[in-house]
């Protein structure tokens, strides 16, 4: 990140081919793509911003799949909207476009990997998002949005619901009984632990599951009893 360092108007040039958009509040467009650990250097931080794109985002989604998929019930057009609001996709737009590279971060942060990454990435996606709304209002952020989104809107399928809310569902139905969780095991060092956490369902054979968070552990400790119990199949794991 802020490998290219660049502000006022030739912040807004690099970003005009890609966002449709001349900016002429060079100002703004440099604080939405400022991180909090650089905040020294300007003042200026995009989470304020980041909080009014998100909003932006999910009204212009909600209304693309809500037209796009006449047929569609609710909760698939809910599970497609979070598809495409979601951190990994916003970072990986960021990335295709370039924009990780102009974003301003502490040098603590300019070396992050993993989810610290994806976030910071699609933290600025929506804060420019809403540079974007604030000067050229909701056309011109629709208009960068469908540009970039819209292909992955099209081509994706629903995605699978959370595998903790399937299982409780099935459980309820299959045992009249609410999935327990019990965390087996912890390994590894703070900064990268793995977590082992089981699930039991009435009479059923417990499931386990290990993942860097005890919520991901959960998740694929949900996932296992789901597929082994027939729900879903391996070819569509979380």
């Amino acid at each position: 990140m802020a490998t290219r360092k660049l502000t006022g108007k030739a912040l807004a040039d690099a970003l005009e081919p890609v966002t449709g958009h001349a900016f002429r509040d060079h100002e703004r467009l440099r604080r939405a793509l400022t991180h909090a650990s650089a905040r020294h250097a300007t003042g200026l931080d995009y989470e304020r911003m980041e909080f009014l794109g998100d909003r932006v985002l999910g009204l212009v989604v909600a209304d693309y799949v809500y037209g796009a998929f006449p047929e569609a019930p609710e909760g698939e057009l809910s599970l497609r909207l979070n598809a495409m609001v979601n951190a990994e996709t916003l970072a990986s737009i960021a990335e295709d476009i370039g924009l990780t590279d102009l974003i301003h971060a502490g040098s603590e942060l300019r070396n992050l990997e993993g989810r610290n990454r994806v976030n910071i990435r699609a933290d600025a996606m929506e804060a420019l998002i809403a540079a974007l709304y604030l000067e050229g209002g909701l056309q011109a952020a629709r208009t960068f949005i469908l540009r970039h989104w819209a292909g992955r809107l099209d081509a994706s399928t629903p995605a699978r619901r959370d595998p903790k809310t399937e299982l409780q569902e099935w459980a309820h139905v299959a045992a009249a009984a609410v999935p327990a969780y019990s965390l087996d095991s912890r390994e590894g060092p703070d900064h990268d632990p793995l977590f082992t956490v089981s699930v039991r369902v009435g009479g059923f054979a417990p499931g386990v599951g290990a993942g860097r968070t005890k919520r991901q552990a959960e998740q694929a400790a949900a996932t296992a009893v789901l597929v082994r119990e027939g729900v879903w199949t391996v070819e569509a794991p979380q």
